[in-house]
């Protein structure tokens, strides 16, 4: 999978661009009606024998619409949203720099310089998909912008339990611990990276070493608390627990969240290194004990109960 990252207006020469088939969106999460879209257009660019392609942008376009005072953090991360998309088998994404000039555009110029400049034969797009200057253009209305130049499929929304399966509905979920409800909505599990930094080493002490990892500050966390993860590292997939909270056992007074992961069966340094970790089941809210004994008598539950629901 190639990518190309672009600012308008980009410098690219249409004659030297593959006819493809693309999909379009933020798709935030690569959830399961993100999906829906742009597996549409892989399918339909192999039945057309040309390149599949997927227009995402970054950042989100609340952060400039609002002027820098909307700070967004994304279910999916660039990193892992690109993973998800090689895994869709997409051949070439544009990830368009959203900024004051490209939220200006008409609906026409939008067109003209993202789709038909970029040599795109046939776009797909989700029923609730907008372009141009204050979203004047949609999938509704599409037809009036296409020139001639390229046809079109929009897709309807996809339904789980009665409600539309939404970015902003894997949100709430994610801000109430409910991390297997999202992990069904997003068709897979919720999942970031972040770099192992020195810690108190308070777990080390208790028994159980953590990993603490520092993160991209856009990666959205789900609710504090303890969690059954699962953790990449060299290309090996480690079961483990993790905390997301304020140790308040030991400080009283912290505002700011770590992550700290322990992985099941493993014992080697890990500072310096990146791991991936994906978030399974929330376990419990995160407490503050009376003593370090209590605190490792309910981590070894916590233990048993992650390695028991990995094992069923």
């Amino acid at each position: 999978m190639r990518t190309i990252e672009l600012t308008y207006p980009h410098t690219l020469a249409l004659g030297e661009l593959p006819e493809t088939v693309c999909a379009i969106g933020f798709f935030d999460g690569i959830h399961r009606g993100h999906q829906q879209v742009i597996q549409t257009a892989v399918d339909e660019a192999k039945a057309r024998n040309m390149e599949s392609a997927v227009i995402t942008f970054h950042p989100h376009p609340s952060v400039v619409l609002k002027k820098g005072t909307e700070r967004v953090q994304y279910i999916t991360p660039m990193k892992e949203k690109q993973e998800l998309l090689q895994k869709l088998q997409v051949d070439r994404v544009y990830i368009i720099q959203f900024n004051q000039e490209l939220s200006k555009l008409s609906p026409q110029a939008f067109i003209d310089h993202f789709i038909i400049g970029l040599n795109i034969k046939h776009l797909v797009g989700g029923f609730d998909y907008s372009f141009g200057h204050k979203g004047q253009g949609n999938m509704e209305n599409i037809e009036e912008f296409t020139r001639g130049q390229f046809s079109y499929t929009i897709i309807d929304k996809i339904i789980s339990n009665d409600e539309k399966v939404s970015s902003t509905r894997i949100r709430k979920l994610l801000q109430n611990g409910l991390v297997d409800e999202a992990n069904h909505l997003l068709g897979h599990p919720l999942k970031f990276s972040g770099i192992v930094i020195k810690g108190a080493q308070r777990g080390r002490e208790l028994g159980y070493p953590t990993a603490n990892l520092e993160l991209h500050a856009e990666v959205l966390l789900p609710k504090p608390g303890i969690y059954a993860v699962c953790v990449m590292y060299k290309n090996e997939v480690y079961e483990g627990m993790a905390s997301i909270g304020t140790n308040p056992t030991f400080t009283a007074d912290r505002k700011d969240l770590s992550v700290e992961v322990n992985i099941f069966d493993y014992s080697n340094d890990l500072y310096g290194e990146e791991l991936q970790v994906e978030w399974h089941k929330y376990i419990r809210e995160e407490v503050k004990f009376d003593n370090a004994e209590a605190l490792i008598a309910q981590i070894e539950l916590d233990e048993k109960n992650i390695r028991d629901y990995f094992s069923d």
